[in-house]
């Protein structure tokens, strides 16, 4: 039977957004799972739906049908038809799946996502949560753990818990489209300008108290379907100028990373290769169990990859498979919650040479 201090921690956990109002939505069933908790980080690919609640005022696309049409069976935010990423990490770690930071009357005990979608390192999208603001957002809500727990089990928290990470992708997107004829030098300063701001962020996070960090690397941005549909000349071939800030940013990552680790006491981190593995499944779908991989299930276009959903009366008509599982692609960016949950095995415990030098598993390790 648990312990009284354990009880009261427990409610004190459920209760202690004093300045964020929040409704319970869990419990906490031993020890371990006081300590351990996710937060999460990112964009669209990451986003449990913060972008619904935004005070800009924006529309979320991602909150219409068909969005979430296979799991939840409604929209929740998230861009694709049912869980995203870190969903399937919460579900492998056996906490809650993480709640949007932003959504009214909302207590935290598992963790928290802060990824918003169209967000950006370097803070280009001004509608939504940037990186920035999620790391400042973060930080209030370390500041009252620290205020209603006191420092020293706050701090346990924060050090045992793991910060789930994706970001990048947009920026790549926004400098080509603005930058249609830039030198590889261009790339390479961006992607140092990129790197500059996460790891910022990072070091913002350790001075909390964050120890275990996991990143999904940018995938291969040119050959998702709204990709491969930008250029009339090419269509259907990937895009070679994101391919290339792609793999600018996996480098630059793990080199950072591995300086941080080295200057930074008892920071671990992991590292998935998403690239190589969306890559291997939109080249080889079948392989996977898929039929389709370089076409999404919704949208419009010979390869489905605009307009997927996106507004209610008055939306762009768009085209919807009959089973979004076949699919690897549910629209033009976001893959389908089957392939999700594939891709969030492959972080949760895959070896090291998909995800490392630790996988999210080990992270979680005491």
């Amino acid at each position: 039977m648990a312990s009284l201090s354990h009880y009261f921690l427990c409610v004190t956990i459920l209760c202690v957004m004093v300045l964020h109002p929040m409704s319970c939505y869990g419990e906490c069933h031993d020890s371990d799972h006081i300590y351990k908790q996710l937060f999460v980080f990112g964009d669209s690919l990451f986003d449990p739906g913060n972008n619904q609640y935004l005070e800009t005022g924006i529309t979320s696309t991602y909150n219409y049908y068909p969005y979430g049409i296979t799991y939840f069976n409604h929209p929740t935010g998230r861009a694709t038809d049912g869980r995203v990423v870190p969903d399937f990490i919460a579900k492998f770690a056996k906490l809650n799946y993480p709640l949007p930071f932003l959504k009214p009357g909302a207590v935290f005990t598992h963790g928290a996502g802060f990824a918003s979608a169209g967000a950006s390192a370097l803070g280009l999208n001004a509608n939504v949560m940037n990186l920035a603001e999620q790391i400042s957002n973060f930080k209030k809500l370390a500041a009252t753990m620290q205020q209603i727990l006191g420092p020293d089990v706050a701090r346990k928290i924060l050090m045992k818990s793991v910060y789930l990470i994706s970001i990048g992708g947009n920026d790549y997107f926004i400098f080509n489209t603005r930058n249609k004829n830039s030198s590889l030098s261009n790339k390479v300063e961006y992607t140092g300008s990129v790197m500059g701001n996460i790891v910022l962020a990072l070091e913002e996070l350790y001075a909390i108290g964050a120890r275990r960090f996991a990143f999904q690397d940018v995938g291969p941005l040119g050959c998702q379907p709204m990709s491969t549909q930008i250029n009339p000349e090419t269509e259907g071939e990937c895009e070679e100028k994101y391919l290339t800030h792609a793999r600018l940013h996996n480098k630059f990552l793990r080199i950072a990373l591995e300086e941080l680790k080295n200057d930074l006491p008892r920071f671990k981190y992991a590292v998935f290769d998403y690239y190589k593995a969306l890559g291997d499944r939109i080249e080889n779908p079948t392989k996977y169990g898929f039929k389709y991989g370089d076409v999404g299930c919704c949208g419009t276009g010979e390869y489905n990859g605009r307009n997927c959903g996106g507004g209610g009366p008055g939306g762009v008509e768009f085209n919807l498979c009959s089973d979004p599982n076949e699919y690897l692609f549910f629209d033009g960016g976001h893959t389908t919650e089957r392939a999700n949950e594939q891709l969030a095995q492959l972080l949760w415990d895959g070896p090291p040479h998909v995800t490392g030098p630790y996988n999210v598993k080990k992270l979680f390790e005491p």
